[in-house]
């Protein structure tokens, strides 16, 4: 067989597996070493109409000033059937288009790597791009369109809990029957499969049998942080303001749907539209806090959100192995220092961390088993490693069953192990 791509395209990160001579491997794609194993699915556009991805592209926007058009998280966008296109410096690209640029790089570093061109790839996909079908299949559709522009002729898509499945069976002895939760949370979605593994080579390619429920649900760790960003620092930009609407003497509250869109990092820029920006500008005549409403145009036009939930996320990490981390941030005039607890962070969650528990015992009850009947839970992603979310597992599994490996990359490597399950012409 000639070698076969495995490509997840996440959120934050993106990463490459290669399938050949029966073998998996996982290659740098954003460097030479290991940390070049990941690469931010981010783009830069800068006024010269040059595109960057990646690394580089933060590297460019920062060397730029923060100009030009910055942009991130637009995996989140896929299912979103309001968003078809958007223009850059005089240029309309389609979401599919930003998708393939990612995607096209990825590809041209693997095959630089092999000394070889590979035209088949199996893509990563979560269990729910949209609990809406039909934005679902929308989502899957634009994915498998970006991967034919970027140069792919035989695409299939796996679950990618499922590919974490397939990474976590390679651990096993031959022969040795597990029944395994996974838990593989991304940045944008959280997903879950109860699925049946076994040690050793397997003799039957067709492993969906195997698979005896799957589960997700739209809250990962992009959600996380941006219920930071709502209760410990939208206030500098206005969450708290009051203004007056013209003509009147009432006092009204800052609109939500402006802090709302503020709170999700990859959505900053939509705030740049001539209605919204007409009606900041008028809160702004009338406001009881015009240095947070200025801060508010300030980020819009020097688009240092992605900047700012950095600082945001580094916190949230931190919490992993302490008990009170600080959120740090300067910018112009904006001087932002916030404590946080691991217990604030918890509270303020909350509502979060019951929807993951509620999928968590929804996968489990749609499997048919009961959580005695489960071997092992394997969690993979970032997010797994914040404590509260692993107790989630331990509450109901008990602790001894949890198993984490490879948090960054047993989903893309998962992907390269399914090669052999497909058909390929």
């Amino acid at each position: 067989m000639q070698p076969v791509f495995g490509i997840d395209f996440g959120t934050t990160n993106s990463a490459l597996s290669i399938y050949h001579n029966g073998t998996v491997e996982v290659v740098a794609v954003d460097g030479t070493d290991r940390s070049g194993e990941l690469m931010r699915s981010v783009l830069y556009f800068n006024e010269d109409n040059e595109i960057f991805a990646g690394n580089e592209a933060v590297r460019q926007y920062v060397g730029d000033g923060a100009t030009g058009r910055f942009m991130q998280s637009i995996k989140t966008f896929l299912p979103n059937t309001s968003f078809d296109s958007t223009e850059i410096f005089g240029k309309r690209y389609a979401i599919d288009d930003l998708v393939a640029i990612i995607i096209r790089q990825i590809k041209a570093r693997g095959e630089a790597y092999l000394g070889c061109p590979v035209e088949r790839v199996v893509l990563g996909r979560p269990v729910l791009f949209s609990t809406d079908a039909a934005k679902d299949a929308v989502a899957e559709q634009r994915l498998e369109k970006a991967a034919r522009k970027a140069g792919f002729k035989q695409i299939q898509f796996q679950y990618e809990p499922v590919a974490a499945a397939l990474a976590f069976e390679e651990t096993l002895q031959p022969g040795q029957e597990r029944i395994v939760f996974i838990g593989d949370f991304g940045g944008g979605t959280s997903d879950f499969s109860v699925i049946r593994v076994k040690g050793g080579a397997f003799d039957r390619p067709d492993r969906r049998s195997d698979v005896l429920s799957l589960g997700g649900v739209y809250v990962a760790g992009d959600k996380l942080d941006s219920q930071i960003m709502w209760d410990k620092v939208a206030h500098y930009f206005g969450r708290t303001a009051r203004y007056k609407t013209l003509g009147k003497d009432d006092w009204v509250t800052m609109p939500r749907s402006i802090i709302y869109t503020l709170c999700q990092w990859h959505r900053i820029p939509l705030l740049r539209a001539r209605k919204t920006r007409e009606h900041i500008r008028v809160i702004k005549g009338s406001t009881d806090d015009r240095q947070a409403i200025q801060n508010l145009e300030n980020i819009i036009d020097d688009n240092f959100g992605f900047f700012l939930f950095q600082a945001i996320e580094s916190a949230k990490c931190r919490l992993s192995d302490q008990e009170q981390a600080r959120i740090s941030f300067t910018e112009r005039n904006l001087c932002i220092s916030e404590q946080l607890s691991k217990l604030e962070f918890e509270t303020i969650n909350r509502e979060n961390f019951r929807q993951i528990a509620d999928c968590i015992d929804d996968v489990v009850a749609r499997s048919g088993l009961a959580t005695a009947r489960i071997d092992s839970v394997f969690l993979t992603g970032g997010t797994s490693h914040i404590p509260h979310i692993q107790a989630l597992f331990a509450e109901r599994f008990g602790r001894e069953k949890l198993h984490t490996r490879q948090a960054f990359t047993s989903v893309v490597h998962g992907l390269g192990s399914s090669v052999p399950l497909f058909t390929w012409n």
